[in-house]
């Protein structure tokens, strides 16, 4: 040791230090290797050495940053200095993996949504089949599929990500979410008879939920400051550039949107079919001519050639 301390120029106990942490390496790689190696030998799975290597290179690579900084920083030869740098070292490294069982904490005392609720959270829609301790996961509705109906895929939310987005709830405490079907009809069709048809269709398919959702939201009153006037269905009446539009607003289940709203349009379609002075407006140009305007066949001989 003395002689090569004289030739390279490095102390003993930085010598001690470096042979230190190439066995610290060696060995490291070598357990990891060998545990692999295991894995491969009993599972046949793909998937089973895929999570194997992960976690062993996490491992592997958590002990060698303690192992160095236990041979290399002075200050971790004191036994609470070390715990204590080492406590904040993995905080940092784990802040996600934290963050993720914080965010479990908070769904199970605080209850944003439960299993069977039908939640959006960062622009992801659907329902909760499950929550775990790190990661929640929704059946998604929407995306692709109108009327949020079920994509059929699975996604898995990190539940940290409760801290950094805002989560609408469809379900809780409250299960009836307003729906709005927009009728647009020509200027020249009869106003009453359109409202009238409107009106019908919406008070015969819509659900009459006004007792029960008049009770549901007595109850989440308790809880939150919820206030509804009318429940009962409405048409509201505006101008647009092609007609009269009547909107159709009422209240549904939120998981019944599109059998209701097919339903609502079935019976509009019927009723402007069986009334001859209502009709659909689509987007139209009309031109206007003022003053005398002059035809002319086109087989007709021109003033010139007489």
């Amino acid at each position: 040791m003395d002689v090569i301390s004289d030739y390279l120029g490095i102390s003993e106990s930085t010598q001690l230090k470096i042979l230190a942490s190439l066995v610290t390496v060696i060995l490291l790689l070598v357990g990891r290797s060998l545990v692999l190696r295991s894995v491969r030998s009993r599972f046949e799975e793909a998937w089973v050495g895929y999570r194997a290597r992960k976690v062993a290179t996490y491992v592997v690579t958590v002990v060698g940053l303690s192992a160095m900084a236990f041979i290399w920083i002075d200050a971790f030869n004191d036994l609470p200095t070390f715990l204590g740098l080492l406590s904040a070292g993995i905080a940092i490294a784990l802040s996600d993996v934290l963050k993720n069982m914080a965010g479990w904490i908070y769904i199970l005392s605080r209850r944003p949504f439960r299993v069977g609720d039908r939640i959006e959270i960062g622009g992801t829609k659907g329902d909760v089949v499950d929550i775990r301790l790190f990661r929640f996961s929704l059946m998604e509705v929407g995306n692709w599929i109108d009327a949020e109906q079920s994509t059929g895929r699975l996604v898995h939310v990190p539940n940290g990500l409760l801290f950094g987005e805002q989560v609408a709830n469809y379900t809780e405490g409250f299960e009836y979410i307003w729906q709005e079907i927009p009728v647009l009809v020509t200027f020249e069709s009869s106003r009453e008879e359109a409202r009238r048809i409107v009106t019908g269709a919406v008070n015969a398919h819509a659900p009459d939920i006004e007792h029960i959702a008049g009770k549901n939201i007595r109850q989440t009153a308790e809880v939150y400051h919820i206030k509804f006037g009318s429940l009962t269905p409405i048409v509201y009446l505006s101008v647009e550039d092609s007609g009269v539009l009547f909107t159709a607003r009422y209240l549904v289940p939120a998981r019944r949107l599109r059998d209701i709203a097919a339903a609502i349009w079935e019976a509009v379609l019927d009723g402007i079919d069986q009334t001859p002075n209502v009709e659909l407006a689509y987007p139209t140009v009309r031109t206007f001519l003022s003053g005398p305007v002059a035809l002319r066949h086109d087989d007709s001989p021109s003033p010139e050639t007489g």
